[in-house]
C-alpha cells in the first residue's frame, strides 16, 4: 500500500494532482480544499490512502496525516465511500467535521454532496467520540508548528514550506526548535 508520496507536481486540477515520484506519475484524488495548498508548487508531499477494489486502484491524498486519518474513519461508516468522504473533507476541515458530529449538526453534514439526512445521522451515530480522539492522537510537531506560524500572521503556504524544508533536512527537532528555525527562515 502507498501511504505517502513526495514528488514533483506534473499536473494540478481541482480535486486531482499527478505527482511524479521515482519516475512514475501517480494520479491522486484530493479534497478541493487541498488545491490552494498545492497551487504554484513544484514539489509536494501528501499522505495517501490507497483504495483497492476488485476493478480499480485509486489513490486519495491529503496535506496532513489528520485529514487522511479522518478520511479513513469516514470510510468505516456504512454507506460512505471515497467520493462521499472526499466531498465531506472538501467542505469541512477535520475540526469542523468533529464539531458537527459531536454537536449533532446533521444539516451541516448533509450540505456536502452525496450526503442526505439519513447518512448524516449515521455519521453522527458511528463517529461520535472517534473524531475528537483522532484530533488528539495525530497532532504532530509539523502541524503544530505550521498552525503556530499561521496564528502569528504568516501565510499558510509559506509556513508549510518553511516547516517542510526544515523537516526534509533530516535533523530531529522538537516543536520549540522547529518553530525557532522556521521563524529564522521566514524572517529572512
Amino acid at each position: 500500500m502507498i501511504g505517502h508520496l513526495d514528488g514533483r507536481v506534473l499536473e494540478l486540477q481541482p480535486g486531482l494532482v499527478v505527482l511524479e515520484a521515482g519516475g512514475v506519475g501517480y494520479e491522486v484524488h484530493l479534497p478541493i480544499s487541498a488545491h490552494p495548498f498545492l497551487a504554484g508548487r513544484e514539489r509536494a508531499a501528501l499522505f495517501v490512502h490507497t483504495h483497492v477494489r476488485e476493478d480499480q486502484l485509486a489513490l486519495y491524498g491529503f496535506p496532513t496525516r489528520r485529514e487522511r486519518d479522518t478520511f479513513r474513519l469516514l470510510l468505516s461508516v456504512s454507506g460512505v465511500g471515497p467520493r462521499t468522504a472526499l466531498a465531506l473533507l472538501s467542505g469541512l476541515t477535520p475540526d469542523e467535521l468533529a464539531t458537527a458530529v459531536e454537536s449533532e449538526q446533521w444539516r451541516r453534514l448533509a450540505a456536502a454532496p452525496g450526503i442526505g439526512k439519513r447518512t448524516a445521522e449515521r455519521l453522527i451515530v458511528e463517529l461520535k467520540g472517534k473524531l475528537e480522539a483522532t484530533a488528539r492522537e495525530t497532532a504532530s510537531p509539523r502541524q503544530d508548528a505550521v498552525s503556530a506560524l499561521v496564528n502569528l500572521g504568516y501565510p499558510p503556504r509559506a509556513a508549510e514550506e518553511a516547516v517542510g524544508d526544515l523537516l526534509r533536512s533530516g535533523a530531529e527537532m522538537g516543536l520549540d526548535e522547529l518553530l525557532r528555525r522556521a521563524l529564522q527562515t521566514l524572517g529572512r
